[in-house]
């Protein structure tokens, strides 16, 4: 039993290595019509800093990079692949052969005969190395259509995220996370009971070490293993499209952002001492009997217990990592799951290696009551995210952005009063005198209340960009109505009157559309490119970006003058009439605006993340490499700008 434990435990690396497979090589291709029927396909590779992967010639590579190409009926390949990039060649020592490499970048072409035009599809495999390691190898397809209209696209894997930083900081925010928990009345007073225990009945310091060790491992497995099984069976049965699909119905649809919502409202009121939320008494029993036996078995029965005991405090934490993570790519739960339960789970093992520092830690008390009220404002707080998400993806119109801020001063002020002993709870003890600690924590919450006051008038509240509703769902902002924009006529459709305009809006006054088709032939009326905006509701990246970046008076004056702008939304649960539903290869039929346009993304230009931005020309030509998550307003401008430089070619 444990020996299947710890091989799935390891089955978790190497997809994780393959979540990161994707990041440190991008694949993109295009097409160049030479005439009288002959294509050239250029596919490049785009390999990160320090990494590389292997030439095409297998005598020179471990794993050499191999392009399968499959032709659709009526194309030829002309000829043979030719790699434009060099290798660098050197001699491996330890496997007794030259090796050739490409680094930061690889280009091949492949030339096709293709009179009436047609498809390819191409099996690209390679292998991602740096000095001190290799990934998982992985193979990417992608088709690539021949004649008017091929898209020079970038190759993705459906759930990669275009979101790097975002992932890194899902990463910090769980290990913060992590070691938050220890701090909560159920876990904290375990830490020296656990450790002293293994020290106790081990026999030998070493051997206590490799306990605790065991211990700690064992507590990353309970947490981070059944999240993994979950998403790989999802992945087994119906593959990467419906692994997103769940993620994407967990992110936007009502029934589990309210679920989810009350389950924080609970939570915070057993922080605030209302009442106990525990695990039936007979399950943690059990376990705990278990623990008893020793050995490996007693060892995991002693983390099982750890786990269930603390499930009233690391439920709602857990709860809050797991579904911020759905947001990007789907191995994102697992990987920000295992950065917690590794924060978690290491005060265990480095207390029992060094016993000394026992001693060291406070004593438990009053004070860790007063880290899980201070929790339980954070939960109120954040729970009124998941209300906003499904209030704004289905336009209920409930919890504007003036309410939405309201109810977090009230929150923050509240928690400001208690931090200096002015509120006090059933289960708090006396506050005769305020330490410096509470001080401080006190003046940083009553700045963050000062910081958000004025957002109740419009201020754009950067900082807060990703939580807060849009600007455009407030009833008052000063100045609104100063911008300047021009109004525009496409026959019916007028860019102040596009479709979806009633309840779909721009940043920062700016007018475009939100259906791909009026934005294309408005944009062939004016002769400019589009900026294709893909986004959420619930995405809070793309608030972010809108308020960082959109907000910059260049940005703003290139899409207003320079572009078509088209947002398309991919989680708006508007139904649509049953003209307008689309049915896809597989036979399932799109109803919803959300579902069409997430759809339009993944089949168009192979990605479901969000933002994503696309610039577009004549005929359907991508201007340039498309665009994510990324706060340089300088790189956004740049990025613009050739837009429009390719546009006018």
């Amino acid at each position: 039993m444990f020996r299947r434990l710890f091989l799935m435990l390891w089955c978790v690396v190497p997809m994780v290595a393959m979540a990161q497979n994707e990041q440190v090589v991008k694949w993109k291709h295009s097409v160049a019509d030479k005439g009288n029927g002959l294509y050239t396909v250029e596919l490049k590779a785009e390999i990160g800093e320090g990494w590389h992967i292997y030439t095409i010639d297998p005598a020179k590579a471990f794993n050499p990079t191999t392009f399968e190409f499959a032709p659709s009926e009526g194309v030829t390949a002309e000829g043979t692949l030719r790699p434009l990039s060099k290798a660098h060649i050197e001699k491996d020592e330890l496997l007794m052969m030259e090796i050739g490499q490409y680094d930061n970048e690889a280009i091949f072409e492949q030339d096709f005969k293709a009179e009436k035009g047609g498809e390819v599809k191409v099996a690209i495999s390679y292998q991602a190395c740096n000095v001190g390691s290799c990934l998982s190898p992985t193979t990417e397809e992608v088709t690539i259509t021949l004649g008017e209209g091929a898209p020079a696209a970038e190759v993705k894997a459906a759930e990669e995220s275009t979101d790097k930083g975002s992932l890194w900081s899902l990463i910090i925010e769980a290990v913060l996370w992590g070691f938050a928990a220890l701090l909560t009345p159920c876990v904290f007073p375990m830490v020296p009971m656990t450790v002293s225990f293994f020290m106790k009945n081990s026999g030998s310091a070493i051997r206590g070490r490799i306990n605790a060790s065991l211990y700690g491992l064992f507590i990353i497995a309970l947490y981070t293993l059944p999240i993994a099984i979950l998403i790989i069976i999802t992945r087994v049965a119906g593959g990467d499209a419906v692994t997103a699909d769940i993620f994407n119905w967990l992110a936007t649809h009502w029934v589990p952002n309210i679920i989810f919502f009350v389950v924080f409202m609970v939570f915070a009121a057993s922080f605030f001492g209302a009442f106990e939320i525990t695990l039936p008494s007979a399950l943690v029993n059990k376990s705990d009997a278990q623990s008893d036996k020793g050995g490996i078995g007693g060892i995991f029965f002693m983390a099982l217990t750890l786990v269930l005991v603390s499930f009233s405090c690391t439920g709602p934490i857990v709860g809050s990592v797991l579904i911020k993570s759905t947001s990007g790519e789907v191995w994102s739960p697992i990987i920000t799951m295992l950065a917690f339960s590794t924060a978690f789970a290491l005060p265990f093992t480095l207390f029992a290696f060094f016993p000394s520092m026992l001693k060291k830690l406070p004593k438990s008390g009053g004070w860790l009551n007063s880290v899980k009220v201070v929790l339980g404002f954070v939960e109120v707080a954040l729970g009124f995210k998941f209300l906003s998400v499904a209030d704004q993806v289905y336009h209920w119109n409930l919890l504007d952005r003036e309410i939405y801020l309201a109810i977090w001063i009230v929150v923050f002020s509240l928690l400001g009063l208690y931090l200096l002993g002015k509120i006090k709870f059933a289960h708090d003890s006396e506050v005769k005198h305020l330490s410096v600690g509470r001080l401080a924590l006190a003046i940083g919450v009553f700045t963050f209340v000062v910081y958000m006051i004025p957002g109740m008038w419009g201020a754009p509240l950067k900082g807060l960009s990703g939580y807060l509703p849009p600007l455009s769902s407030q009833d008052f902002v000063i100045g609104q109505g100063a911008a300047v924009t021009t109004s525009h006529s496409n026959g019916n459709a007028d860019i102040n009157a596009p479709k979806y305009g009633d309840f779909l809006h721009l940043p920062h006054g700016l007018k475009g559309f939100f259906d791909m088709e009026e934005a294309e032939a408005y944009a062939a009326k004016v002769g400019k490119p589009i900026f294709i905006d893909f986004t959420g509701h619930g995405c809070v990246n793309c608030r972010e970006m809108e308020a960082r970046v959109w907000a910059d008076p260049t940005v703003q004056q290139i899409l207003r003058d320079e572009y078509v702008i088209v947002a398309l939304y991919t989680d708006d649960k508007m139904k649509l009439d049953e003209s307008h539903w689309v049915k896809t290869d597989s036979g399932k039929t799109l109803k919803t605006l959300g579902e069409i346009n997430a759809n339009y993304a993944l089949t168009r230009f192979s990605v479901n993340a969000q933002p994503y931005y696309v610039l577009q020309g004549k005929n359907g030509e991508v201007l340039g490499e498309p665009r994510g998550y990324d706060l340089s307003v300088e790189k956004f401008v740049d990025f613009l700008k050739k837009g429009v430089e390719e546009y006018k070619k």
